[in-house]
């Protein structure tokens, strides 16, 4: 970790410094939790009632405010921020180790410049590795299967065969790429397994987060489009096709066949079902099941998942419930001594 001034994190962010630029940055820290020597950030606004009581040193901000601390003002305050802390911290190091003695490589395997291969790394036949990839403990590669460049498989992440991993590519520990599908024909009563010979393709700059599980096509393949995020524990069916630059939280799970268009945001433990297709950036919210097409540029909440505005004004009555139904039963009788024919 390296300090910098506050002159020098503005410049280097292009952003425009109110109070000392010989301030001096040596961490980063939340609002609540950050003291002298470190900056911070504002993005959402419901943390902005802590800018007044913040020890931060500076804060990372969109426009002038009132705060004890200096401020680094800025477009976008998150991305500032995320710039300044690689720039303080860097990502992670990685040891250089070469490949292992302790690996199994095929002699049909072909292996790039730099490569860091950690022990007990299975890579098959005919697989094609390429450059400057570091391969944890406990990788499995399977046959013809195609890894581009700078690509990270942390330990235990499982390949099977065929699959095609594109450049820059990270992979966290214990995620499966390429599993068949959960396919099968029932007949009189018996579910028999459908061979699955679709593949798995992972575009360029894609995060799959731990645990995750990614089928492969049963006839067409499954993808990963370019630039997409898969927190932990996220569950991708066979045939699904991903857009580009889209956001999955953790245990998310997506039914077979189904399409997410480029830029959608898909919230925690949202299920969709299968043979659906989401639009171009679409959003939705936690918890959410999605049973129909979603149209471009939706925002949707709830299960079944509806109109995100709707659905919170519907479920803010949830709790109320029982109240109305104990008025409209009050009401109703009122009304039915209203009916009865009155004696002459």
């Amino acid at each position: 970790m390296q300090s910098k001034t506050l002159g020098e994190l503005a410049k280097y962010v292009g952003g425009r410094a109110v109070g000392g630029c010989d301030i001096v940055i040596r961490s980063a820290a939340t609002l609540e939790q950050a003291g002298e020597g470190d900056i911070s950030f504002l993005a959402n606004r419901k943390y902005e009632n802590q800018l007044a009581t913040t020890k931060a040193s500076v804060v990372v901000v969109s426009k002038e405010i009132e705060s004890p601390a200096a401020l680094l003002i800025v477009d976008d305050p998150y991305f500032a921020f995320r710039e300044i802390v690689v720039l303080l911290y860097g990502h992670r190091k990685h040891k250089k180790t070469g490949a292992s003695e302790k690996t199994s490589i095929a002699k049909t395997a072909s292996l790039g410049k730099d490569c860091k291969i950690h022990n007990f790394v299975t890579i098959n036949d005919n697989a094609t590795i390429g450059e400057k990839c570091v391969f944890y403990p406990g990788v499995f590669i399977g046959e013809n299967t195609t890894i581009g460049d700078d690509c990270i498989l942390y330990p235990n992440v499982v390949i099977y065969d065929g699959c095609v991993v594109g450049n820059r590519v990270t992979i966290h520990a214990n995620s499966t790429i390429g599993e068949d599908g959960f396919g099968f024909a029932t007949h009189k009563g018996e579910h028999h397994k459908i061979p699955h010979i679709g593949r798995v393709l992972i575009e360029d700059d894609v995060d799959i987060g731990a645990c995750c599980a990614i089928e492969r096509g049963t006839l067409d393949n499954t993808v990963i489009g370019k630039g997409s995020k898969l927190g932990d524990l996220v569950k991708i069916g066979h045939g699904v096709k991903i857009g580009p630059y889209s956001l999955l939280v953790a245990q998310v799970g997506i039914a077979g066949s189904t399409t997410v268009g480029h830029h959608c945001a898909i919230g925690g433990q949202v299920g969709v079902v299968g043979h659906i297709t989401i639009g171009n950036m679409v959003k939705i919210a936690a918890q959410s099941g999605v049973i129909n097409d979603v149209e471009e540029g939706k925002e949707i909440a709830g299960t079944p998942a509806i109109d995100a505005n709707t659905a919170k004004r519907a479920y803010s009555l949830i709790e109320y419930l029982p109240e109305i139904r104990k008025n409209i039963r009050t009401v109703e009788k009122h009304l039915s001594k209203l009916e009865k024919p009155v004696k002459s």
